[in-house]
């Protein structure tokens, strides 16, 4: 079983009300082979929502802020933590999440100044299951990788 970012599933949860929509992901979830979930949800966030970034402070500290400059960090962290949960209770081993995200970002993150420049990183969500054995991939890397085209 897969775990995927509810957005990518086609359902509207992003911060702005929409969804990213992958036609292989969805078809994952409506074969019964993967769970949708968005941690920002499950952290209490709601839809829509002022855009977010990951800033890191003097002390190398990672916190999640709004643009207009509200912190976020604890909802996050929830949210991260809940997607694991999800992620142990269905024994999952990849999860497939949005590139780029707060969350869901696995290998490059918005830089934190809200100006589409990307930084080397994960989001919070990325990095737990990361720590905890899953693989996690990003809706880029799926057609690349053999297995999810079995």
């Amino acid at each position: 079983m897969y775990l995927v970012s509810a957005c990518l599933a086609g359902i509207n949860c992003r911060y702005n009300g929409g969804n990213s929509k992958n036609k292989f992901i969805s078809q994952l979830v409506e074969q019964g082979k993967a769970i949708p979930v968005c941690p920002e949800l499950l952290g209490g966030l709601k839809i829509p929502r002022v855009c977010c970034e990951i800033i890191t402070d003097e002390t190398g500290n990672k916190k999640v802020l709004s643009k207009d400059g509200k912190e976020f960090t604890k909802e996050f962290v929830d949210g991260a933590k809940k997607t694991l949960k999800i992620a142990q209770i269905v024994k999952t081993e990849i999860a497939i999440l949005k590139s780029r995200s707060p969350s869901c970002g696995y290998g490059f993150i918005y830089n934190g100044n809200f100006n589409g420049e990307l930084i080397k990183g994960n989001g919070f969500t990325a990095d737990l299951l990361i720590k905890n054995g899953i693989a996690v991939y990003t809706e880029k890397d799926v057609l690349k990788l053999k297995f999810f085209r079995e």
